[in-house]
């Protein structure tokens, strides 16, 4: 059964676990990441797609420019077509 549509969330941002800092790096993190979903996700993002995004340790210093430029190029990359996208090798 399909999901019903529903409008990008912010409640798609995730931060990292507590291994990444104390509450405050952690909540400034989703914050951050809210934000630019926010921003970018009404634009770049499909509907009916539910996306995940973990905080790496650069999330807070990274200048948000930089951070929204990031999570555009992200979602361009999710959509490609599977023959153009790169696989790593294990």
């Amino acid at each position: 059964m399909p999901r019903p549509s529903r409008p990008i969330s912010p409640a798609s941002a995730s931060p990292r676990p507590k291994a990444s800092g104390g509450a405050v790096i952690r909540n400034r993190a989703r914050r951050r990441l809210k934000e630019a979903v926010r921003l970018t996700g009404p634009a770049h993002a499909t509907e009916g797609y539910d996306y995940v995004l973990i905080a790496r340790g650069g999330t807070v210093q990274r200048p948000f420019t930089e951070l929204i430029k990031d999570l555009e190029r992200a979602l361009a990359k999710v959509h490609e077509p599977s023959s153009t996208k790169t696989r790593r090798k294990s």
